[in-house]
């Protein structure tokens, strides 16, 4: 719930999910209800056989009709413009993260869904403006913005990239701006829309820096991380080791903090070769700083840190290996799957 509390903190008008459903399922809900925005997510649904004894029934997102988990839009007016906003979360959750967290439920792209609601919202809403709020990963969201018809703009996240520019995708239907701000806040997307007539006839848009040591931070933020760490703060500070290089974690292949991740694997397990997932997250630490217990928890806390030992033939290995560049660098967008991999 920490993260709640700095997102309700922030301000957080409207999201969607990915990282959240590597919770259980009844902390998901529990975590969505105590956030102040709207949680929107139209590609997940409660499996039919457990609709018949659906445990959170009352949930105000979940809509019985349709078996959809969460609210899969919600409609907010921004400087005098009625704006719909659609949630898509990341469509391979139970495939990328444990399946066990969230039985129930089921994600994937769901592109004709979207068309459908697209074309409800228009119909019974009537919007200026349909933004669609995106975990698919950029390459997915181009697609998908050719196949569906009716979006103004895709906010895109997932895949990490710092795009200066939207791509300018056509549609049978138009066009559609497609965006993606990186991540770990380096970057604010902002997205200058002009509306005449209840249509988008023109856009600005600017990829803003966040020069954090030039900012003044927000002193209540500063509070609340203070008092969430409070408890923990002399572990987190203390010191490991100095970094001897520049330790970072960013590329589908391999990072200096992954190689540092993979050679402590080898050496705690006794291993020849190790394996591990390259999440792309994390602090970077500079040459000379020191390497602190927080540090290696955001590179490696996650809700099930479990590390194992293995034997594995060679043909195994390798189909393991092409099975992730697969999931990479598949021609096709919508089966890239993600799941960056170091060894």
């Amino acid at each position: 719930l920490d993260m709640v509390g700095a997102c309700n903190l922030l301000g957080v008008d409207v999201m969607t999910g990915h990282w959240e459903f590597t919770y259980r399922d009844d902390e998901v809900i529990r975590n969505v209800g105590a956030f102040k925005g709207d949680f929107v997510a139209q590609n997940v649904k409660v499996r039919e056989e457990a609709l018949f004894d659906y445990r959170f029934e009352d949930f105000a997102g979940f809509d019985e009709d349709r078996g959809l988990a969460f609210e899969p839009y919600t409609i907010k007016e921004i400087g005098g413009v009625k704006v719909a906003v659609i949630g898509q979360a990341f469509p391979y959750t139970p495939i990328a993260n444990p399946q066990r967290f969230i039985p129930d439920w089921t994600f994937g792209i769901q592109d004709g869904r979207m068309q459908e609601i697209v074309d409800e919202v228009r119909g019974k809403e009537s919007p200026a403006l349909v933004v669609v709020l995106s975990h698919n990963g950029m390459d997915v969201d181009l697609k998908m913005a050719s196949r569906v018809t009716g979006i103004d703009v895709i906010f895109g996240g997932h895949t990490h990239d710092g795009v200066p520019a939207p791509s300018v995708v056509e549609n049978p239907g138009g066009k559609t701006l497609v965006t993606n701000a990186g991540s770990n806040g380096k970057f604010v997307g902002v997205m200058d829309l002009d509306v005449k007539d209840g249509k988008l006839r023109d856009y600005r848009y600017r990829l803003l820096p966040v020069f954090s040591n030039l900012l003044e931070p927000d002193a209540a933020m500063v509070d609340y991380i203070a008092g969430v760490r409070a408890p923990y703060k002399d572990k987190l500070e203390e010191k490991l080791a100095t970094a001897d290089e520049l330790l970072y974690r960013r590329g589908n292949f391999n990072g200096t903090f992954d190689q540092v991740i993979c050679d402590a694997l080898l050496k705690v397990h006794d291993a020849q070769i190790s394996l591990s997932p390259g999440f792309r997250w994390g602090t970077t630490v500079l040459p000379g700083q020191a390497i602190t217990m927080d540090n290696v928890m955001d590179q490696t806390c996650i809700t099930y840190p479990e590390t194992y030992r293995r034997e594995l033939r060679g043909a195994e290995i390798k189909a393991i290996l092409e099975d992730v560049c697969d999931n990479l660098f598949n021609p096709d967008p919508y089966v890239q799957h993600g799941g960056d991999m170091n060894h």
